[in-house]
């Protein structure tokens, strides 16, 4: 139902079966009082952060209802929503203790206690790792366009139908009074408009759900102080995206790295964007603009390696794979933040600046994940020399050797995931290209004990010597990455013919 941006492309890769029609029980008491239609789809994204449920509402109104008809509308609709939401979530809660205690049948007290604590755990957890949105639509119709009693529109006839609305705070503050401070999945609401413009300018999927968050607390604060904390959705999404907190998440990887011997400094990247947000100088939009091309940048090339690596598994029957294999590996590389995918752009696109003696011989760039501890990135750009130790014809079969040799190096207990990118930089005439081979190769979680002896090995590591580290710097080019810059000008093959 929504038109297609960048974000809404990469959700499509969490969606967990296709969006379902639903029943919005009192819209037919609004459909009949406006003379009305409405259609209301439903659709749940599995992030890595949590489970998002959103459900897409469009109304149908006569082409020519008066602004008050409109108002009055679109309150009914939201009442009717509410309501519905409301009962939906009872109703999952009445399941989840269900399964509860069919789960306690059988099991002795002492089980039943340390089962009933381990399920509140969980259960807490999912309460905060899940949010439901409302996406709501207005469109005009008339009699002339009914089909199947619901209004049938094109794309186009619906872009110049479309009534463009906001919910600004004053709204729920004034119009729709909501009390959401003791709702445990309240229902975020967002026109079309809205949605669509915090969904181009986010861009990624754990940007979106941070914003999620700050919007539901931002909305939570100006209901219990009784004083609007942000007036548009637009403005509130500019606020988040340009406050130093955005890179928050990414300190604290970084710091991690560091205290794990992966490497030996703070990123200067990550430093020199937080303090340009902090002081909010004229560079932080700079970064800002980075941060956009290279996470468009990433999604593209994320589908193509998963394109290029669903083609070669079909040309070998021995080693097919489902379509769920290349969603999950799909979803490992679009899991990025918008700085952890500048980095690796920045790190891809330093290539063709590099001396030409390492250019031939290839070389060897680790980068960590800036949104997951867990998930670590070894970058082998082909040497031109095609004998040589780096060649692609050396280094191509073994991906999955030298994820497994790294997985078994990197001092990390959290580790899950090691990512091989095999690059190739192709001239073909006056254009340039990129290759990548891909190989993401699981890592079993570590147990109790295997965590204490890396622990162990990290601490007689940090003691020994001023080392450059681990092999995360020591296979670094000699020449370090310049603090920030992009130069975006070569684009990904499209095809191997």
């Amino acid at each position: 139902m929504a038109d297609l941006t960048d974000l809404n492309e990469d959700l499509a890769c969490y969606l967990q079966g296709a969006a379902a029609g639903v029943s919005v029980g009192d819209m037919q008491a609004v459909t009949r009082q406006y003379n009305a239609y409405y259609d209301a789809r439903q659709s749940c994204y599995q992030l890595s952060l949590g489970r998002l449920q959103r459900l897409d509402l469009t109304l149908y109104l006569p082409r020519h209802s008066s602004a008050k008809t409109i108002k009055s509308a679109r309150t009914a609709t939201l009442k009717a929503v509410l309501a519905w939401h409301k009962t939906s979530c009872v109703a999952d809660s009445n399941d989840n203790q269900h399964k509860h205690d069919r789960s306690d049948n059988g099991q002795s007290d002492d089980q039943s206690d340390d089962q009933s604590d381990d399920q509140s755990d969980t259960q807490n957890h999912d309460k905060k790792s899940r949010r439901d949105v409302l996406i709501f639509d207005i469109v005009f119709f008339d009699k002339t366009e009914m089909s199947a009693d619901i209004p049938t529109l094109s794309p186009k006839q619906r872009l110049a139908n479309r009534l463009t609305h906001h919910f600004d705070t004053a709204y729920f503050m004034e119009d729709l009074v909501i009390d959401m401070s003791g709702e445990p999945r309240p229902l975020q609401i967002f026109s079309h408009a809205d949605w669509q413009k915090l969904s181009s300018t986010l861009q990624t999927p754990c940007e979106l759900w941070r914003f999620l968050r700050h919007h539901l607390q931002q909305l939570q604060q100006s209901l219990s102080d009784q004083r609007a904390h942000f007036e548009r959705v637009a403005d509130l999404v500019t606020q988040f995206l340009y406050s130093p907190s955005v890179f928050t998440h990414a300190i604290t990887i970084d710091n991690a790295l560091i205290k794990a011997g992966v490497q030996d400094a703070p990123n200067a990247a990550l430093i020199a964007m937080t303090l340009a947000h902090k002081n909010q100088s004229a560079t932080a939009q700079m970064y800002q603009q980075h941060m956009a091309q290279a996470a468009t940048l990433w999604s593209q090339l994320s589908g193509q390696m998963i394109a290029m690596c669903r083609d070669e598994r079909l040309k070998n029957s021995a080693q097919m794979s489902s379509e769920v294999d290349f969603l999950y590996w799909q979803q490992q590389l679009l899991d990025e933040s918008l700085f952890s995918r500048h980095e690796l752009v920045r790190t891809l696109y330093r290539h063709p600046k590099q001396p030409d003696n390492l250019k031939s011989a290839g070389y060897v760039v680790h980068q960590h994940s800036y949104e997951s501890l867990g998930r670590h990135y070894v970058l082998i750009f082909y040497g031109q020399n095609q004998e040589g130790q780096h060649s692609k014809q050396a280094i191509q079969p073994n991906l999955a050797k030298i994820a497994q040799d790294v997985a078994t190096r990197l001092p990390i207990a959290a580790l899950h995931h090691v990512i091989i990118l095999g690059v190739e930089f192709i001239n073909e005439g006056q254009e340039t290209f990129i290759d990548i081979d891909l190989w993401i190769q699981p890592v079993a979680t570590m147990t109790q004990r295997e965590r204490q002896l890396t622990k162990q090995l990290q601490q007689l590591q940090q003691q020994k010597m001023p080392v450059a580290g681990t092999s995360a710097d020591n296979d670094r080019p000699a020449e370090a990455l310049p603090q920030v810059c992009l130069n975006l000008t070569i684009p990904a093959r499209k095809s191997n013919k």
